[in-house]
Formats: structure tokens, sequence, C-alpha cells
């Protein structure tokens, strides 16, 4: 196995990476360990004080519950049992508070937390409006979980398919014929296809089957590309490598049983 032509993003939330001589099984198993199990901080609880703005407390308390909270997997961990989240251990929970009198919108921003590290991912991401004499006074309560239990856990997402190849014939007469049926992406300035604005725009599908004496798509079957993006909580780095880790340690435990 091996893996190449990384581009990462420059906030460092998003990757795509090349995965060669592999299964299309085992990266699948990436991607659910990403989704399923790489843990992060959410919002679970919510003590209301006083609510008197436009939406329900339980309105409130789901949209403050998928709002990503930023963590640090060396501070936190999954709890061991129910007690750990009822006595608020520091290990695996985290306390908030949100209190605006104000009139206006209350953004994340808004919401103190007890560690400066772990906060809402965007700062800028509304989550009530207020008016006149309106009120929003909670306590919120972060608590580690996986995305198998609720999707607000979810690191972030990826998604994969076969590594692409194209064999392009630059004929003017079939360019000529078939050039309406083609996205005008893929032609340069001089009009002749482009296989870098393919490849760069990702329009496999959009030129496959048009014109096979023209443009030939192939895919690999061992070879896969593989797009990760991350909701903010961890970097894709951090959210991948948690992934593998993850799966190799399961992996271990069940080589350990047979």
């Amino acid at each position: 196995m091996k893996i190449s032509s990384k581009q990462q993003s420059k906030d460092k939330l998003k990757v795509r990476f090349e995965i060669e001589k592999t299964s299309e099984s085992f990266v699948n198993s990436i991607r659910r360990m990403v989704v399923e199990e790489v843990p992060t901080l959410a919002v679970e609880d919510m003590t209301v004080r006083q609510n008197s703005s436009a939406l329900f407390d339980e309105m409130l308390a789901l949209r403050i519950g998928l709002t990503p909270i930023k963590t640090d997997l060396s501070s936190y961990s999954l709890p061991t049992s129910p007690e750990e989240v009822e006595e608020r251990s520091a290990r695996c929970t985290l306390e908030m508070e949100l209190k605006v009198g104000k009139k206006g919108v209350v953004y994340a921003e808004n919401a103190t937390s007890k560690d400066p590290k772990c906060t809402f991912v965007h700062p800028k991401m509304p989550l009530v409006k207020l008016h006149a004499k309106q009120k929003v006074d909670v306590s919120l309560l972060a608590v580690m979980g996986q995305g198998k239990d609720h999707t607000k856990w979810a690191p972030g997402h990826v998604w994969f398919g076969n590594k692409p190849s194209l064999t392009i014939k630059q004929d003017a007469k079939l360019l000529e014929e078939n050039k309406g049926k083609c996205p005008p992406q893929i032609f340069d300035k001089s009009g002749k296809i482009s296989q870098k604005q393919i490849e760069e725009l990702n329009l496999f599908d959009s030129v496959d089957r048009v014109c096979d004496d023209l443009i030939k798509v192939s895919y690999a079957d061992n070879d896969f590309v593989v797009d990760a993006e991350s909701w903010g909580q961890l970097s894709v780095g951090e959210m991948l490598s948690t992934a593998g880790k993850m799966l190799a340690e399961k992996a271990a435990e069940l080589s350990a049983q047979l």
C-alpha cells in the first residue's frame, strides 16, 4: 500500500490523496472509522435558567448541540461509565455558559468555555435572535462521544472512488463534432482538451462515454482517490491519523483473540 499525491487546504480542514495497491473494503474501513468512531466534544445537556427567545428550549438545545466544538484529544477521552458524565469528570466533559440579554443575534462566540482551547469552531455561527427584553441564560455540558451514537459527534466526512486515468486524442474533426457535448471547462485557451483542467476540476464523470474515440476514462481496480473534510473539531490530519490508529487497535485486539 502506498499513499501519494497529497493535497491539503490552507486551513488544514480538507485533504485529497491517493491510496495505491489496496482494496475498496480497506478504504471504506477508514471512512467508517472517521464517521463513526473518532471521538469529539459536543453539547449533550443544557440547563435552562431563562429562555424567553422565540425558540423553544428543545429547539435551542438541538441547535447548540449540532454546533461543533474544538476538541483536544490529548486532554479528553471517551467516558468509561455514565457516572463519569454525571460527576462531570474533567477527563470527558466540558462545562460552558451562554448568557445574553441584549437585543440582536446571539452567536456561538457569546458562549464561554472553562477550557479556552475548546470553544465553538465557528464563532459567528448564529444560535438565536433576541428581541427587546428577551434573554437566554443556559449552562451547557459538552461530552465526548462518537458519531455512531449521534451525528453531532462526527468529526467530518470521507468519500472515495477508484482512481481515474485519461486517454485523450486531439483530433480536430472529432473535437468539432463533439465539442457541444463536453463541459466548456475542459478546453484550454487554444480550444484543445486540457487533461490538467479535467483532473483539477474532477470532471471525469462529465466526459466519460461522451466520445470514447476522443476522450476515454478508465478506472484502476486497486488504486483510489480519497477526499476527507473535517467539520473543524480536529484538523483533517488528526482526524485521519486517529481513525488509522483506532482501526489498527481493533485489528490487533481481534488478532489477539484468534
